[in-house]
């Protein structure tokens, strides 16, 4: 059984996210592996998996802000809002003034109301939008609110009536680059779609440190003690205080000495007790890692 931890994956394209954990499973050893925030089949870069007790630290990892660098085509839409789908729409995109891609994109960047695509994986009913779509079911999902703190075009290319823009955007978690692109060509005239995704950010993790999908059984874990520290912020902890927090105890008159909460625990050894949260003038954990308790 491998020790807890959080392993960086580089996913390839024309693989599911699922298809990443039965490959990290088969080559770690075990079931207990899941991920935080799901990629396309047709989307590479960065997913985050975590691994024995470490999975319970992606709850604070799926929220996160991200990166992506992609490509959108205008003058085409497809029932899928990228190139995976099949194309309903064209338009002839070559006359569109990089004036009038400025100004549509400057629209969609900041607190925007988005709508997602129809194939996402959002649940309506109890079934997954994309279940539905692809059932050939009306899907019609609510609008909510996200933010684009970064939407720039890179570089532009104008072939065979198209006009294809490389971008860069970042985004809070939740935020659908398909429907950035689907709305960007919606707003100029002439439709949109993707034709490739990247992830290349989380948080504080980027898609350098990642391992390659053929070398997940070599690759090295990030500790949760690391992990915790780098995305909460560490509280540290005596023994003492640490076998307290470990059997549900608060540590009484603590909370002056957290300077953000959540935070997480660490002991004197660099292990990670838990997650710890203010409750009035003391510190509780609510959530420990029993995996890193010290033997």
């Amino acid at each position: 059984m491998p020790a807890p931890g959080v392993l960086l994956v580089d996913k390839p394209g024309g693989m599911t996210s699922h298809d990443v954990v039965a490959r990290a499973r088969k080559a770690l050893g075990t079931r207990k592996i899941g991920h935080a925030g799901t990629l396309d089949p047709m989307a590479t870069g960065l997913l985050i998996l975590g691994v024995e007790a470490a999975t319970r630290l992606l709850t604070f990892i799926v929220g996160l802000d991200k990166t992506y660098e992609t490509t959108i085509r205008l003058g085409a839409t497809t029932d899928t809002d990228d190139a995976d789908g099949t194309i309903e729409t064209t338009t002839d995109a070559a006359a569109v003034a990089p004036a009038a891609v400025t100004a549509a994109i400057a629209d969609l960047t900041g607190e925007i109301s988005q709508v997602p695509s129809r194939v996402s994986a959002i649940k309506v009913g109890g079934r997954r939008a994309y279940d539905l779509a692809r059932a050939g079911e009306e899907v019609e999902l609510a609008a909510r609110t996200v933010t684009v703190s970064r939407f720039e075009v890179l570089r532009e290319r104008r072939v065979d009536g198209f006009l294809d823009l490389d971008v860069v955007v970042d985004c809070s978690s939740g935020t659908y680059v398909r429907a950035l692109a689907r709305d960007l060509g919606s707003a100029l005239g002439v439709g949109g779609h993707l034709t490739a995704l990247r992830r290349t950010r989380i948080g504080p993790f980027d898609v350098a440190g990642a391992a390659a999908i053929d070398a997940l059984g070599s690759a090295p874990l990030q500790t949760p003690a690391a992990v915790a520290t780098t995305v909460l912020g560490a509280f540290p902890v005596s023994a003492e205080e640490a076998r307290d927090l470990r059997h549900g105890k608060r540590l009484v008159g603590a909370s002056a000495r957290l300077e953000r909460a959540p935070a997480a625990a660490i002991d004197p050894a660099g292990l990670l007790v838990g997650i710890v949260e203010r409750r009035g003038d003391d510190v509780k954990s609510v959530m420990n890692l029993p995996g890193e308790a010290p033997a």
